[in-house]
């Protein structure tokens, strides 16, 4: 008798302890438990490990991932000048793409760079970063370069997105390229050395020195008068060796003919004077674009470089979307 009471009483006191363990647990995976980050990580991505800095200071908060321009370039030095308005609304994302940035410090790419390697890329980071951070979705931006990518996850992988921001996007580039060589040579007309270099470019691009002379002739425009230097074509030259061919690729891209219609938000954000990405091109896509939800945001003061050119209203326009698209967190 006096065992089976003892039986009983330890029986009753491991269903409690039991008991309240399993309530715990479902206590907390019940709550989101706000946790302030601010961390590089560096997860094994495409075969080599490629640089993740997270911000926040509640991860209750949606993801927001930047997809930097380039190829080849980095967002991470100077994007506190615009992301100090959205880090009240966002956990800030900013990766460090393969032979840029951090990434390439850490480790070179094996192979040459390719589109179809960095596609895969972008996707196993958004997979990373839903996983690590716990979210369904995330919001994307693409500026520039970064809209390649953006746009293969838009197509291809959705239902990871709450929406897309496409910056200064790449729509038609073979487009845009022949339309600002005709640009240069009508504003360098007076010019002998620009016109002369001008002149020997082949669109679509068939030596490095095309892309080269586009790109020096637009800097200089822009009141960039470093370019003239044998330092920045020997630093372009250097460049192209990994790139050039991914720009190539790049020049293929005609989203009016092969994507049609998308199956998330998208926000269009154009430089009044952008003449990299054509304005006209973006806004004629946008108008024949179907999405369940679009907007196109002109931007009056600024050129290629939208979130350097007017970082203020860029943020305010990105959390104004907000309102119209509640993010399922």
């Amino acid at each position: 008798m006096i065992k089976k009471s003892i039986l009983l009483f330890v029986f009753t006191i491991l269903f409690q302890i039991y008991g309240c363990k399993e309530q715990t647990k479902k206590k907390n995976k019940s709550e989101n438990i706000s946790v302030k980050i601010d961390t590089l990580l560096t997860p094994e991505i495409g075969g080599i490990k490629q640089v993740v800095e997270i911000k926040t200071d509640d991860s209750n908060k949606p993801v927001l991932l930047f997809l930097s321009g380039g190829p080849g370039s980095s967002m991470i030095n100077t994007a506190d000048n615009f992301t100090n308005i959205l880090k009240n609304k966002f956990t800030i994302v900013q990766w460090e793409q393969r032979d840029a940035g951090k990434t390439l410090e850490l480790n070179v790419s094996p192979t040459q760079p390719s589109v179809e390697q960095m596609e895969k890329d972008t996707y196993q980071i958004i997979s990373f970063l839903t996983k690590e951070l716990n979210k369904e979705k995330i919001y994307l931006l693409g500026s520039s370069w970064g809209n390649v990518l953006g746009f293969y996850i838009v197509e291809n992988h959705p239902e990871l997105l709450h929406s897309y921001f496409a910056v200064n996007p790449v729509i038609s580039q073979l487009k845009s390229e022949m339309e600002l060589l005709k640009i240069l040579k009508v504003h360098f007309q007076e010019n002998t050395i620009a016109s002369k270099e001008l002149a020997s470019v082949n669109i679509p691009f068939k030596i490095d020195e095309d892309l080269f002379f586009i790109r020096k002739w637009l800097f200089y425009k822009e009141g960039k008068e470093y370019v003239t230097s044998d330092d920045f074509k020997n630093g372009f030259l250097k460049w192209s060796e990994t790139w050039s061919p991914v720009w190539n690729e790049v020049m293929n891209i005609d989203l009016p003919k092969t994507l049609k219609e998308v199956n998330c938000p998208v926000y269009f954000f154009v430089g009044k004077n952008d003449i990299q990405t054509s304005t006209e091109i973006t806004e004629n896509y946008f108008e024949k674009l179907k999405a369940p939800k679009k907007d196109l945001f002109l931007f009056e003061n600024s050129g290629h470089q939208i979130h350097h050119d007017e970082p203020e209203k860029f943020q305010n326009t990105i959390i104004q979307t907000l309102e119209t698209n509640k993010p399922e967190i």
